[in-house]
């Protein structure tokens, strides 16, 4: 009779659909995805090459600068004002044209936040009324423009750009690492929608299976009428559980689907990760390898120095401001271009301009004295952001230890819950176990495997956190680029 019952459960087993399907990614596969095509991996590489950008622009900065300029033409016709020489004004048609054209070249000073500078320039005049053309023109000059006892903005910003270039550089490498960790989140919400739709279809197909075998059983008087309803309940239960499972798999596919920018209608089936990367992280070298190579680290530094620059700007623009501008050239005039280079005459400039306040009402110390607040608050608030960012690497690296240990345990618990459900249910068969100890092994298995499934996110979900919060790759011990 019991293998009767036995056999009875292998054909209507056989006769259900294969739940098991073939996979097509793995969590590998589904990060490499993400970090080539996703719409977050294409953000981050725009951010990247603004960034070269904006530092090669710093560099230009820095180098000699040619540049042409000119007005070509300064046509003019008009009535003008003239003071006669009794002091009256009488207005004079004009009718002209004043050309100009120049080349210069200039350098930064970044150390002295002055400016060197060479030029030329030529200038022709056509005075239409008169049917006369002169020129006049600076064959060469050379001159500097030097502020004094001001803020030299210059020098502050040739330290802190290649700070905001590292900067730069390093969230490009941190905003690839969270692609790879929100591919890995999106990959076990999709993961575990599926696993708990397998779960639900087998399940629906057990009770199908086990609701027609005790069927028979009732009419042979094994079970009783309870017991047969008891599994009638339970099949509805599961088909209601399969349909809602459904739905949610549906749901994650999309969702994983538009994060990593595929847009066919091919359903993934994802790999459940049987192994773990297990590898010994020590604290000291994960706090190191943070603060060498995270921008969080590099905006500590570029933070104080920009708070120190406010405040000596407050402190410079405050007090006597002056410029010195000099120039020495040769410059000349004439009828014809040539004559403008034809034995020049000297040409000097000389200016100092400068500002002194002297009476102010205390606006001048209120504004260094913000600025000195404003510096003790960033170092203060830089030095709880050090904390905060030593605790997250810390509480990082002991989650992960920890976790490793807890998937081999989950794992473990998954595979012993599988085979005594396996145990149970061939003893239901055989009339040797009651309803209600087959359902709580069949929920003692679907826990166990839900729990395994969700201790393989945690890892992995602390695995890409730790190689975002570190920048560096801990299995081959070198740090990401």
């Amino acid at each position: 009779m019991r293998n009767k019952y036995f056999s009875l459960f292998l054909m209507v087993l056989m006769a259900q659909v294969v739940w098991a399907q073939d996979r097509n990614y793995s969590l590998e596969q589904v990060v490499k995805l993400a970090r080539e095509q996703s719409i977050a991996a294409k953000q981050a590489i725009t951010q990247k090459k603004t960034n070269y950008w904006l530092y090669r622009s710093f560099v230009a900065d820095y180098k000699p600068q040619l540049s042409l300029n000119g007005k070509i033409p300064g046509f003019t016709r008009s009535f003008i004002e003239v003071v006669q020489p009794d002091g009256s004004i009488a207005f004079q048609n004009v009718s002209y044209n004043n050309s100009l054209v120049g080349l210069s070249l200039s350098q930064n000073i970044a150390a002295t936040g002055g400016t060197i500078f060479a030029q030329q320039e030529l200038q022709r005049f056509d005075d239409f009324g008169k049917n006369k053309t002169s020129y006049n023109g600076i064959p060469f000059e050379v001159g500097f423009r030097q502020p004094l006892f001001r803020f030299n903005e210059m020098n502050w910003i040739q330290k802190i750009e290649p700070l905001k270039y590292k900067e730069g550089n390093q969230e490009f490498i941190a905003a690839l690492e969270e692609v790879s960790l929100n591919a890995s989140g999106y990959f076990f919400e999709l993961l575990i929608a599926q696993v708990n739709l397998q779960i639900a279809a087998k399940n629906q197909r057990n009770n199908d299976t086990l609701y027609k075998i005790a069927t028979e059983k009732l009419k042979l008087g094994k079970i009783s009428q309870n017991d047969l309803l008891q599994l009638q309940m339970g099949l509805l239960t599961a088909q209601k559980d399969h349909a809602s499972a459904q739905q949610a798999a549906a749901v994650a596919s999309l969702q994983l689907k538009m994060y990593l920018g595929v847009r066919d209608e091919q359903e993934a089936e994802l790999e459940v990760p049987m192994e773990i990367r297990e590898f010994s992280v020590a604290t000291d070298i994960a706090l190191r390898e943070a603060f060498a190579n995270r921008s969080d680290a590099i905006a500590f530094s570029r933070r104080l120095l920009e708070a120190e620059r406010d405040v000596q700007k407050a402190r410079k623009e405050n007090g006597l401001n002056a410029s010195l501008q000099a120039t020495f050239g040769l410059s000349n005039q004439g009828i014809r271009p040539l004559d403008v280079y034809r034995s020049p005459q000297d040409r000097e400039f000389v200016e100092l301009q400068f500002t002194l306040p002297i009476l102010t009402w205390g606006r001048n110390k209120a504004t260094t004295e913000i600025a000195k607040a404003k510096q003790e608050f960033a170092r203060q608030s830089v030095e709880q952001d050090r904390l905060t960012f030593e605790q997250q690497i810390f509480t990082e690296v002991t989650l992960l230890q920890m976790l490793q240990k807890q998937s081999r345990l989950t794992k473990v618990a998954d595979e012993i819950a599988s085979n005594r459900y396996q145990i149970a249910q061939n003893r239901f068969i055989l009339s040797d176990l009651s309803v209600t100890d087959l359902g709580i092994a069949m929920q003692e298995k679907d826990r166990a495997k839900r729990d395994y499934i969700i201790a393989l996110r945690d890892y992995w979900q602390a695995y890409y956190s730790l190689r975002l919060l570190t920048l560096y790759d801990f299995e081959k011990n070198e740090k990401l680029n």
